[in-house]
């Protein structure tokens, strides 16, 4: 499954949102800086989905923050 995500770095909270279109918009609290932030993500995407880190990939956009992210559920 493939999902687009808006990522808003540097935050004080850790939250993500839905749109209605589908995609998400993610809040995290780390700095883009050195993937941290690309960390975070995925982190926090494999908490939601339930699943291991090592199933989600960032697709494209790894220095953007709009991103094709790549989920492999069961």
């Amino acid at each position: 499954m493939k999902i687009q995500v808006k990522v808003k770095p540097n935050t004080k909270q850790q939250k993500i949102e839905e749109s209605e279109d589908g995609s998400f918009i993610i809040y995290l609290k780390s700095p883009p800086v050195e993937g941290k932030a690309n960390q975070e993500l995925i982190e926090l995407l494999a908490k939601k989905f339930k699943i291991a880190k090592s199933k989600i990939s960032i697709k494209s956009g790894l220095s953007s923050k709009t991103k094709l992210v790549e989920i492999d559920l069961p």
